[in-house]
């Protein structure tokens, strides 16, 4: 597996290499953002290792970037920074995955290897349409629409969405949320499962006097006509 380490900690960066390397990854590092850009886009990399806060371009950006020149990359990103808010952040601009520091190496591998394995998102079809009551989700255009309304979401708030009318009526767990959609189980005590349905919510049913997205207390959430 080859795998881009952009770091500016040349102690984090050197420590992840060498325990990479000697579970038989092909490491390459950059130092800051320019460089990781550089090489990411003229390199094929399994997996982009990617932190926040570096020099030149900043994770956030070149995360977007990326995801813009070649979205088949998965990026973990990896920082210090971990509150709700800048992981949905990180999402928004188009991360896999994201690991806080400090970590356990071992996870780390986990997770490189979950995301280097896992294919897109099951089942998009040039020219299919979803369908669920008058909510229409067009996999080609990426346009979703509800009454002919057009509906801005986000890539992730898309696959969301995506997912929900896959499995209309279904209650689907937090748990199978979080491993369908961001492809592993999230740290205990993160919200950002919750964050993202409260926003695809905001977006489908605001306006609307039949809701569709539903809380099922202690069990989950389903895309329903019925509360």
């Amino acid at each position: 597996m080859k795998v881009l380490v952009i770091e500016d900690e040349v102690q984090v960066s050197n420590l992840i290499k060498q325990g990479l390397e000697e579970q038989s990854f092909q490491v390459d590092v950059a130092y800051d953002g320019s460089i990781g850009k550089r090489l990411a886009l003229s390199r094929d990399y399994d997996v982009v290792l990617l932190d926040i806060v570096i020099p030149g371009i900043n994770g956030f950006d070149l995360c977007q970037i990326l995801k813009h020149e070649k979205p088949a990359t998965p990026i973990l990103m990896l920082t210090t920074l971990g509150t709700t808010a800048d992981k949905v952040t990180g999402f928004e601009a188009g991360a896999d995955d994201y690991l806080l520091k400090p970590f356990e190496f071992e996870e780390l591998t986990a997770r490189l290897r979950a995301l280097a394995r896992r294919p897109a998102f099951a089942g998009v079809t040039h020219g299919s349409l979803l369908r669920y009551e008058d909510l229409r989700l067009d996999l080609e255009k990426k346009v979703a629409t509800r009454s002919d309304k057009v509906i801005k979401l986000s890539a992730k708030e898309f696959t969301l969405l995506e997912f929900f009318m896959r499995n209309p009526e279904r209650v689907v767990s937090r748990a199978e949320l979080a491993d369908k959609i961001w492809g592993i189980r999230f740290e205990t005590g993160t919200n950002v499962v919750e964050v993202y349905i409260n926003m695809l919510r905001n977006k489908i049913d605001r306006g609307f006097t039949v809701k569709f997205l539903h809380t099922r207390i202690g069990m989950g959430y389903v895309l329903s006509k019925d509360e």
